[in-house]
């Protein structure tokens, strides 16, 4: 926001005043060694509220996903622009109802993560790039570039997120209608290949990564769908995960003690799975639509493979999800997005879009195929 974003300051409010602090810090010395102008980051202590957004134009919401419905009623209030990193789509289907309220001055997107967000984009860029598409096909995931036991994974944000992705059912369209389809399904499993040093990955159902897009295209296509990718291993386990019961949120009585069973499995796997010092991640988005150009059969495929950052110590899930949010949040401050409480489907323009990653240096790569 500050580098690309024309800001005339950032702030950045936290719960914990020396998080907010070493934030701050460490994208102002990034700024100082970059030579750039001498715009702040300045930290907040004041949990997010109207006062903190009197004289806002835009922000991006960054705190756990079950907020987002009462801050974004708190930005309309305030008349502030806002995104945020979403994470359950019945809550951003409750933001959306408050469009009325905000569309007299303010633009609110949900939904504004990897995926979805940067997914959802990159699928309606893709969609762009033929005369008209009838299936749409998404895969991504983050992993550990060298996986290690016990699930060759590695979490580089909340397990509480990852819980809610696996945990219950995705919605997709299928046959030109909206279809809940239950995660870890067996017959949704497949393994897809990516080109080397990556090679076979899995993919499978994993809730949310379409978020509102299933409601927008119904109609429009006949297929979207989206899988989540691991390195091979992954579903076997947390299917068992799943089956024992151990994602479950009804309380289950241990020695006369009601028990959350996804507590103790928040407690008991995440610090198994949190990515450490020496960890390196990288994030896949692959998206292909099929469908025609000029009367003719025809593909387009975009993908976006993006690794960890050495020099700055970003995590390519920090780049892929929060400058997402960040390119979408200078949008809203710079009016390019429609008022009101729009899906990133609808709002977020996806040429300009896949034109702000690339000045980004992200490495982009489309292709069209006509049969």
């Amino acid at each position: 926001m500050v580098k690309l974003g024309d800001a005339k300051a950032v702030r950045i409010a936290d719960v914990d005043r020396a998080a907010a602090r070493a934030c701050a810090d460490r994208v102002n010395r990034m700024l100082q060694h970059r030579r750039r102008p001498r715009r702040r980051a300045q930290p907040h202590r004041r949990a997010l509220g109207r006062s903190f957004l009197s004289d806002v134009d835009s922000f991006l919401s960054a705190v756990p996903y079950w907020l987002n419905p009462k801050i974004t009623e708190v930005a309309i209030r305030a008349r502030a622009s806002m995104c945020d990193l979403g994470g359950k789509t019945d809550l951003v289907l409750d933001q959306l109802k408050l469009d009325g309220a905000a569309a007299a001055g303010i633009s609110v997107v949900p939904d504004c993560g990897q995926v979805p967000g940067m997914g959802t984009s990159l699928m309606v860029y893709a969609m762009s790039l033929l005369d008209r598409t009838d299936h749409v096909f998404m895969w991504d995931g983050g992993n550990d570039q060298h996986p290690r036991p016990p699930f060759n994974y590695i979490s580089t944000f909340n397990i509480a997120g990852l819980t809610n992705e696996y945990y219950g059912e995705a919605v997709f369209l299928r046959n030109g209608e909206v279809t809940r389809v239950p995660t870890f399904l067996r017959g949704d499993y497949e393994e897809v290949e990516f080109p080397a040093p990556i090679g076979t990955m899995e993919a499978f159902v994993a809730g949310g990564g379409t978020s509102t897009a299933p409601w927008t295209f119904e109609g429009k296509v006949q297929t979207l769908q989206n899988t989540t990718l691991r390195w091979k291993g992954h579903f076997e386990q947390w299917k068992t995960v799943m089956d024992m019961g151990l994602m479950d949120l009804e309380p289950v009585l241990v020695n006369g003690v009601p028990v959350v069973p996804r507590d103790v499995l928040h407690a008991c796997v995440g610090p198994k799975i949190t990515a450490g010092p020496d960890d390196r991640d990288f994030v896949i988005v692959r998206v292909k639509a099929i469908g025609e150009n000029d009367g003719r059969p025809a593909e387009s495929l975009v993908e976006l493979i993006d690794y960890q950052d050495e020099e700055t110590g970003f995590t390519a899930m920090e780049r892929m999800t929060g400058w997402d949010g960040a390119i979408v949040a200078i949008m809203n401050a710079r009016g390019i997005t429609p008022r009101g409480v729009k899906p990133v489907e609808v709002a977020v323009p996806a040429k300009s879009f896949v034109d702000e990653l690339r000045r980004r240096g992200f490495a982009l790569t489309e292709q069209v195929t006509v049969r």
